[in-house]
């Protein structure tokens, strides 16, 4: 187990790079099942999430090559069937939620699968049923153990079809349509998530010979094909890297150069971070974040205190609510947070409060921040990281307090974000990282 200590309180300058998207990374790498002939893609985050899941490829028969930093070839023309039997892989996949993305091209390339109940953040309850309605609707037959922790499934002929799914589920989504573009006829998906990393792995997959339309809108059409072929990909930056460097630049006061950002990729995250009282400056296609004393959060029209929700895509991301809710605590005003898809991800505030920040936790998904303007600094404190995002939310507070803080379980935080600790002392952060 690890730790960081920060000694917080210092205003930071310079330039960063945001890593290749994670969520993006997860669906491309499965992506790479569905043919026999190389892949080779570039921009991939040097994170614990997406190291386990090339691990996970490579055991099962992928041949992997690393090219450099973030580059690497793919090679599915070897899968062993029978690894997916085993009880590595039962522990393996149940240690990562991006396993459950495997299930879509075991199907659709070999006509059976198996997996693990995939783990991940405990941040609530995320269900599984979007991936396993869908895949039933093309055919997909499954049965599980008595204990709903394994399931073994059977698709000797996918058929396309007509679907609805239940929720705008991101992988949910992706797992449907990596089991329906080599699926017999055309499938027909309504409510389908279509955030950018989504939009990425259809225009890979067509690409390599898939026939994908309606892409970047909530209704997909798949018409299916009998193979698919090698193709070359870039990953997008990581737009939750990209807003909590936003914070980070308003929480500490600093000066900083956020560098190709893919800024129309980024949607309304931009803008919300505005309504916090943020400024910030497009110069090509980096953002500026320059050193601000105070920020003022703004008012709805009639006067009513601002609240800040997620939303499925293009509404605000789940993945920032953390970020913007420790930004509010320094704001000018009021902010009332509304975390609508999980339940869990709010339980990090007692740590904010322990630090001095004004905040009430209203039920499970709502908080109301009173900002405290820099008038009263948070103060340093030992506590540990629940999860990826709260863990960098956490962090980034830390890096705005007076004193020195301890953040422990950093191995959350390092799922997500690479190398921050360094990245960070680029910046002039005073953070090291121990063993404990």
């Amino acid at each position: 187990m690890g730790s960081f200590i920060i000694k917080g309180g210092k205003k930071l300058q310079g330039e960063i790079i945001p890593q290749g998207a994670k969520n993006e990374a997860l669906q491309v790498l499965c992506a790479t099942l569905l043919t026999s002939e190389t892949i080779t893609m570039h921009n991939i985050p040097d994170i614990r999430d997406v190291n386990q899941l090339i691990e996970l490829l490579s055991d099962m028969g992928v041949e992997v090559k690393a090219l450099g930093q973030g580059s690497y070839t793919f090679r599915a023309n070897q899968i062993n069937l029978d690894y997916l039997k085993t009880t590595e892989f039962r522990k393996k996949g149940a240690g990562l939620r991006g396993s459950i993305m495997i299930l879509g091209p075991l199907l659709a390339r070999f006509g059976k699968g198996y997996i693990p109940h995939p783990g991940g953040d405990k941040i609530g309850r995320r269900r599984l049923d979007t991936h396993f309605i869908g895949l039933q609707n093309l055919g997909a037959r499954f049965e599980s153990e008595g204990t709903n922790t394994f399931y073994s499934i059977d698709a000797t002929e996918l058929k396309g079809c007509y679907m609805l799914l239940d929720e705008a589920s991101v992988t949910g989504t992706a797992n449907v349509v990596m089991a329906a573009v080599l699926a017999k006829g055309t499938t027909t998906v309504f409510n389908a998530a279509c955030e950018p990393y989504l939009v990425q792995l259809c225009r890979m997959l067509n690409r390599m010979g898939a026939k994908i339309s309606g892409i970047g809108s909530n209704l997909l059409s798949i018409e299916g094909v009998s193979s698919l072929s090698g193709t070359e990909h870039t990953l997008l930056p990581d737009m939750i890297e990209i807003g909590s460097f936003i914070g980070l630049a308003a929480m500490t006061g600093s000066e900083i150069t956020i560098k190709n950002v893919q800024y129309k990729e980024l949607g309304i995250i931009p803008d919300v971070f505005r309504k916090l009282g943020i400024k910030m400056e497009l110069i090509g296609d980096d953002i500026f974040v320059p050193a601000q004393e105070s920020y003022e959060v703004e008012t709805f029209m009639d006067g009513s205190i601002l609240t800040i929700s997620d939303a499925p895509w293009p509404g605000f991301t789940p993945d920032l609510i953390s970020i913007a809710l420790v930004v509010a605590t320094q704001a000018k005003g009021s902010v009332l947070m509304h975390q609508k898809m999980f339940e869990s991800r709010l339980f990090f505030v007692d740590k904010l409060i322990d630090m001095g920040a004004q905040i009430i936790l209203c039920d499970p998904h709502r908080a109301s921040v009173i900002g405290l303007n820099h008038q009263v600094s948070l103060r340093g404190i030992t506590m540990s990281s629940p999860d990826i995002r709260a863990g960098v939310a956490l962090l980034i507070a830390a890096l705005s307090a007076n004193g020195k803080s301890q953040i422990d379980n950093i191995e959350q935080i390092d799922r997500g974000y690479q190398d921050i600790d360094g990245r960070l002392r680029a910046l002039g952060a005073d953070i090291e990282r121990i063993d404990n």
